[in-house]
């Protein structure tokens, strides 16, 4: 009896011991490694702000309105309101130019970062007021002027016043229009005697000789920029002069040589901006100037840091700065010739072969 129960004892140790021997040792689960301490993430409110730029813009004589020179650097400031937030402000006078200091310090005081004035008769007051302000950025249409923080923006306005003058020597003895007659007479309105509307005037001339040396180009200036009787009278005495094509350099008062052109039955020259559509037929074509892209070309920089001051900024033909419209109401009526040549001579001088003269640098 003993014997059979450590018989089985024996057994059942035996099974027992088998059934431990196939079983896998337990192991311990890997460690997984820390997962790196990232650094916070600022919140929005720890966000620093951005910037928002303050420009201010300085009209000319003849103020918003003239559908021309201020209307379109005015177009500029909107565009970069709008598409670079910049937040702007534009400051007109009844006395620009009598004015110009009071205006151009008072815009600095106010906390602009930008200030840009499209009155020409500011270079002087500009070089005295800049360095008062150094921590504020002027720009100047049309002149340059030294300083530090100033930005002088030029355009070669003289290149296409010539454009300008070679298609109205080819018009003014054109067969078959009735808004020309045979005599080679064309003229010219500024608005002030100054190197800055003579740069027009003889640029037109000359573009007018080139094509013919026997043609007659009238002058006269109106003295304002804003009196559209005045150009009104001087444009009918030069139509009555023989005159078929008046080209107007004079902000406002170019209205009054429009007018002019309608009543007379002849063509006036737009300047600074399409001006076309303002008397349709009887505007030949428009020195257009993109004052427009200056000024937002100006904000643009300011915007992205790329706006130095001591700087001179050109625009003429070679960059788009200026040229003639597009003649919407008017280039089916002219031979096919005439506009080629137009293009041939921009060319020219945009190569150089033709060397237009700029009396603002003499």
């Amino acid at each position: 009896m003993f014997k059979r129960v450590a018989l089985f004892l024996i057994v059942a140790l035996s099974l027992i011991l088998a059934a431990c021997a196939q079983q896998p040792a337990s192991t311990p689960a890997p460690t997984q490694p820390a997962a790196p301490e990232q650094p916070a993430q600022p919140t929005q409110a720890e966000q620093p702000p951005a910037k928002t730029y303050k420009v201010a813009l300085i009209t000319a004589q003849g103020g918003l309105g003239d559908r021309s020179y201020n209307d379109s650097g005015y177009e500029g400031l909107k565009r970069a309101e709008k598409e670079l937030g910049v937040e702007v402000k534009v400051i007109e006078s009844a006395d620009p130019v009598g004015e110009g200091e009071q205006l151009l310090r008072s815009a600095a005081e106010s906390g602009f970062d930008l200030v840009i004035t499209l009155e020409y008769s500011h270079f002087d007051p500009l070089a005295r007021v800049a360095p008062d302000y150094p921590n504020t950025t002027f720009a100047i249409l049309n002149i340059a002027v030294e300083g530090d923080n100033v930005v002088s923006v030029i355009f070669k306005e003289h290149e296409a016043s010539f454009l300008a003058g070679a298609l109205a020597a080819m018009v003014t003895t054109m067969e078959n229009n009735e808004l020309v007659n045979p005599e080679a007479v064309i003229g010219a309105i500024g608005g002030t005697q100054s190197p800055g509307i003579d740069k027009f005037i003889v640029g037109y001339t000359e573009g007018a000789h080139y094509i013919n040396p026997e043609v007659k180009v009238l002058s006269a200036y109106s003295n304002s920029f804003g009196d559209p009787a005045k150009g009104r009278e001087l444009a009918l005495a030069m139509y009555d002069q023989g005159a078929d094509i008046v080209f107007q350099i004079a902000g406002g008062t170019g209205e009054g040589v429009f007018q002019a052109a309608e009543e007379a039955k002849r063509y006036a020259i737009g300047v600074d901006s399409d001006q076309d559509y303002i008397k349709p037929g009887f505007i030949l074509t428009s020195m257009i100037k993109r004052v427009d892209n200056a000024v937002y070309d100006l904000c643009s920089r300011l915007v992205n840091g790329a706006l130095q001051g001591g700087a001179i900024v050109e625009y003429g033909l070679k960059e788009d700065g200026v040229g003639l419209s597009p003649m919407t109401y008017t280039k089916d009526k002219l031979p096919a010739e005439f506009l080629t040549t137009v293009e041939d001579l921009k060319a020219k001088i945009i190569s150089g072969e033709i060397k237009v003269t700029d009396i603002t640098k003499q």
